[in-house]
């Protein structure tokens, strides 16, 4: 488990006075900004957030400091992260999509599979990707039939993919 988690990603700048637009990964999109300060994946450099607006599935954001569009434009693809203390306590039997990254996929009956890589959303259902152990890259769809069991304690994640899925 690591110590902090991505709450979303700068997709380009919105208008001229160095707004950006935030692809968030939180359920609420709008938490984003809700979490104080946040951190690039190298941890060097930090932004405080003001929300501004929602638009088309993207949260608008002020970031201290940026202030034209050739600066919000430089932020393109900055993966925002914070420290995990600073989140909500989880309920037991939930978890953060980061806390899936490096753990066993394996079928019902145990075969082992590979190691989760990541987990999208493109838009249409999230998808879980892990390298199996030729280091191919498969995908399935993170749903409750296809995955029906995530064991974080455990370090593994049971997949039950349909016939042909993974062939």
């Amino acid at each position: 488990m690591t110590d902090r988690v991505c709450l979303g990603a700068v997709t380009g700048p919105h208008g001229i006075r160095g707004l950006v637009k935030v692809k968030p990964f939180t359920e609420r999109p709008v938490d984003v900004a809700a979490y104080g300060p946040v951190e690039d994946e190298d941890g060097v450099r930090r932004f405080t957030l003001r929300l501004q607006g929602e638009a088309k599935g993207q949260v608008i954001v002020k970031i201290d400091g940026v202030n034209d569009r050739d600066a919000a434009e430089a932020l393109k693809g900055t993966r925002l992260y914070v420290g995990r203390a600073v989140l909500p306590a989880l309920e037991d039997g939930s978890f953060y999509h980061a806390d899936l990254i490096g753990l066993r996929v394996e079928t019902v009956v145990g075969e082992p599979l590979g190691v989760v890589t990541a987990l999208y959303d493109f838009g249409a259902g999230d998808l879980l990707e892990f390298r199996d152990a030729e280091g191919g890259v498969r995908m399935v769809p993170f749903t409750e039939v296809v995955v029906p069991e995530v064991d974080v304690q455990g370090g593994r994640v049971v997949v039950d993919p349909p016939e042909g899925l993974l062939d």
